[in-house]
């Protein structure tokens, strides 16, 4: 399926990808009774956070995500992947993982288990996540910067 003005869009592999993530974040909910967030079950992974998630389903959970997207590109003929650089890659995982802490969660965490349960806190924190994206697309391109290639 092509979207107008959008040649490379993938609406039913972005269908699928949400059904799975929608049946992973509730499986996790029902049972374990823990909320799927990223940068929760990394920090209590990595020993950063003593409560949530026992530590081995943390450490489950933060090495399936690398090893579901090598399963993903071996059978989907590979997956190519642009970045800018190693040093602002790093930059930007830093501010990331600050803004996590501060906002008590991420987009996973908020976005889709927080939003799906009504939570006033993770209505705010999308909500926020979103116009700051789209804020920082809107200055990258009034500067000139190339947002996509």
């Amino acid at each position: 399926m092509i979207l107008p003005g959008f040649p490379e869009a993938a609406p039913m592999a972005g269908l699928a990808g949400g059904i799975l993530i929608g049946l992973a974040a509730a499986l996790m909910l029902l049972g374990a009774g823990r909320i799927a967030g990223v940068s929760g079950m990394a920090a209590r992974a990595f020993g950063l956070s003593e409560g949530g998630a026992p530590r081995s389903l943390a450490w489950a959970f933060v090495l399936g995500l690398p090893l579901g997207a090598f399963i993903v590109a071996l059978f989907s003929g590979g997956i190519e992947a642009r970045f800018t650089g190693f040093l602002p890659i790093v930059i930007a995982g830093l501010l990331v993982g600050f803004g996590t802490r501060i906002g008590s969660g991420c987009t996973s965490g908020h976005g889709v288990c927080g939003v799906s349960r009504l939570s006033q806190r993770s209505i705010v924190a999308t909500l926020t996540f979103m116009a700051a994206g789209i804020a920082t697309v809107a200055i990258m391109n009034a500067v000139g910067w190339e947002v996509l290639p």
